[in-house]
């Protein structure tokens, strides 16, 4: 507050000049105001410009505080909080695995501030891996398909001679070769990429195929099975998309050997572009792990059949839905008319 008395002792002139030292500081006073508002304005701009350019980024990004707190982090970051836990900060770059996925870690530090990025690399992990399995499925299936086809051959020629009692052991033996046969085909195909070979044809001469593959499956119970493909023409590749069906049918199959029931059914049908494939066999018991290679809970079969169905379908453009209604799935198969 200024002093009255000391205002009344300056001359007219001296109070002139007092008045505009005031107005010059006011004015002062709101240019820095002024210059603090655009400061704080280009402050904001540029932390919302840094953390879009953090949110553009394809893979999980934290920047964690001089304490180790997370400080800024995009949505990728969010998804996989858990992660961060088990990353070691003091280790510049490394491998995670974490929920069955894996993960390429970074770390870099700057100045108080510790940025990590994590990169999901679970894809290129299962193509390394599918990769070594066909060199080693390519080898095998050299190694074994020899043999095999000696077996064959002389199980057809013992099948001609064998008395009519024995007849039934021969044809369980050509059904067991025929099914290692397929089970050597199922690898490569998995293991490589796929090369469809596409055609016109009519989904009812797939009923045929699944008629034939029956006959070649070993089972116990009594089953009914319905195939009511209609004389529909589509496009797609004939061979692949049997071996399809025949996967669902044989796990059907599986799954009502191992019911409590005396029987069951398999129904494949045909409803708005879709086709449908039931049975009354046991529940699924773990549908998370339904389409991951090598991996069932069946007592037979080697875990490929719906990797291998699923990644058939999808090479048509197409998708497969388990059913919530009904045991069962769904195959759409996409724009192949």
């Amino acid at each position: 507050m200024i002093d009255e008395s000391l205002l009344n002792s300056l001359s007219n002139k001296e109070k002139e000049i007092f008045k505009k030292g005031l107005e010059d500081l006011i004015n002062q006073t709101y240019v820095i105001e002024d210059e603090y508002k655009k400061l704080n304005e280009s402050y904001m701009s540029l932390q919302d410009f840094i953390a879009q350019i953090i949110e553009v980024q394809p893979n999980a990004l934290w920047v964690l505080d001089v304490n180790g707190d997370v400080f800024l982090q995009n949505s990728e970051a969010k998804k996989i909080p858990e992660l961060l836990k088990k990353i070691d900060t003091k280790q510049s770059t490394g491998e995670i695995e974490c929920n069955g996925s894996f993960y390429l870690v970074k770390v870099a530090l700057h100045n108080d501030k510790t940025v990590i990025s994590v990169t999901d690399i679970t894809e290129e992990k299962r193509k390394e891996r599918l990769a070594s399995m066909g060199q080693v499925a390519a080898h095998l299936s050299h190694e074994i398909r020899n043999p095999i086809g000696s077996v064959a051959l002389l199980a057809s020629t013992l099948f001609k001679r064998a008395d009519i009692k024995n007849k039934p052991l021969v044809l369980e033996i050509k059904k067991a070769i025929w099914r290692v046969e397929r089970i050597i085909k199922a690898t490569l195909l998995f293991t490589k990429d796929l090369q469809l070979n596409i055609q016109h044809f009519y989904l009812d001469e797939l009923n045929e195929e699944c008629d034939l593959a029956i006959e070649q499956y070993t089972f116990s119970k009594d089953i009914d099975f319905s195939f009511r493909l209609p004389h529909k023409e589509i496009k797609g590749d004939f061979e692949l998309l049997s071996l399809v069906l025949q996967n669902f049918i044989f796990n059907a199959i599986d799954a009502i050997e191992e019911d409590d029931k005396d029987g069951g059914r398999v129904d494949i049908e045909y409803f708005n572009d879709e086709i449908y494939i039931t049975d009354s066999g046991k529940k699924i018991e773990n549908k998370n792990i339904l389409f991951e290679p090598f991996k069932t809970t069946k007592t037979k079969g080697h875990g490929l059949g719906l990797a291998l169905s699923l990644q058939i379908i999808k090479a048509h453009s197409g998708k497969i839905t388990l059913l919530d209604h009904k045991k069962g799935f769904k195959i759409s198969l996409g724009n192949r008319k």
